[in-house]
């Protein structure tokens, strides 16, 4: 998995002026939480662009007056007139500790059924997946070589090395469906031949 490190600083006053005091100066309070004790602490709004504006999932480097900390985001808040973030959540990692994740979704391969003029609907663009942080995927691949018109994977077809996927098994990640034009070609073909019949 990527890593990105990020410098905190423990904050001493946690409350509403002294937030907007640190968002004036360009930081972000934030928390870290899932150890022994949580700590309020304010990074920069700079060195979050790289993890928040992301569909990758990085592991942070929070180094904290000198203690570094592996962490995830788990949680962004962002103005809802801005768009700049408002408030994180830091997810502590530890290795014997297993965390859930959204990971991203990559189509991989050609699909027989596209090039034959199908249409590709893609459902969803990630899967929540529990596992411990070494056995995090960065993404999950989904071949697309055996996807004909009219078939799709689902999240049951999907295998995962020392890590579950919880999404309901049921769910169609994506499928390959008619297309307008290849109907209407395949009505057009079926026409013909039974013109040709008569």
């Amino acid at each position: 998995m990527k890593s990105i490190a990020i410098s905190g600083s423990v904050r001493q006053n946690v409350g509403k002026r002294d937030a907007k005091e640190l968002r004036y100066q360009g930081l972000v309070p934030a928390v870290l939480y899932g150890g022994t004790e949580q700590t309020a602490l304010s990074v920069s709004a700079a060195d979050l662009k790289p993890v928040l504006y992301t569909a990758d999932v990085i592991i942070v480097e929070l180094n904290i007056e000198g203690q570094t900390k592996r962490a995830i985001v788990q949680d962004a808040q962002f103005h809802p007139l801005t768009d700049l973030v408002t408030h994180v959540d830091f997810l502590e990692l530890f290795d014997d500790k297993e965390i859930s994740l959204n990971i991203p979704i990559k189509l991989t391969g050609t699909s027989p059924g596209v090039k034959m003029g199908g249409k590709l609907v893609q459902k969803l663009r990630n899967l929540r997946v529990k596992a411990l942080p070494a056995n995090l995927p960065q993404d999950i691949e989904v071949p697309m070589e055996s996807l004909e018109v009219g078939k799709s994977v689902r999240v049951g077809q999907i295998q995962l090395e020392n890590a579950k996927v919880l999404n309901n098994a049921d769910d169609t990640i994506v499928s390959v469906i008619m297309s307008r034009a290849l109907r209407q070609a395949e009505q057009e073909a079926a026409k013909a031949t039974k013109g040709g019949k008569k």
